[in-house]
């Protein structure tokens, strides 16, 4: 059995992973790229439908390339499988999002993101990131 100590560690890595990816969420669909650093080492490792990006400047113009065409954007993670070895986790999530393209159309998209993620002095942050599609459609009419 856990003592306490290690159970009350494990639990505030849990949170602070859970955390990073709704924060992630935002990142994304706010554009608060200034924020980068607070969630991603700068030899971060993404790999999407979109292409890869190595490093932090990097990550910035593929989220960009990808985004900015939209209105807006609204994602939303759930199903976190979070695994913490010592000083490096893998944190799996669905992510659901809405691609705003415009007052009357939007695009909706399904998938799944891996993240590793590593303690740093400043708490975790992710180190890669792999998204797996699953669904996208094209543009849908907008019932409201």
């Amino acid at each position: 059995m856990a003592d306490t100590e290690t159970l009350v560690r494990g639990l505030a890595d849990r949170a602070e992973l859970a955390d990073l990816v709704a924060r992630h969420s935002l990142w994304i669909d706010e554009g608060r790229y200034d924020e980068t650093d607070r969630l991603f080492t700068e030899d971060v490792v993404v790999r999407s439908p979109r292409g890869e990006a190595r490093g932090i400047p990097a990550l910035v113009e593929l989220a960009r390339s990808g985004h900015d065409r939209y209105q807006r954007t609204m994602h939303s993670k759930a199903n976190l499988v979070i695994e913490v070895d010592g000083e490096t986790a893998a944190v799996r999530a669905h992510d659901v999002a809405v691609f705003v393209i415009d007052d009357t159309t939007e695009a909706l998209a399904a998938g799944v993101h891996r993240y590793r993620a590593r303690r740093t002095g400043d708490g975790w942050r992710f180190d890669r990131l792999e998204v797996t599609p699953v669904a996208l459609t094209e543009a849908l009419g907008r019932a409201l």
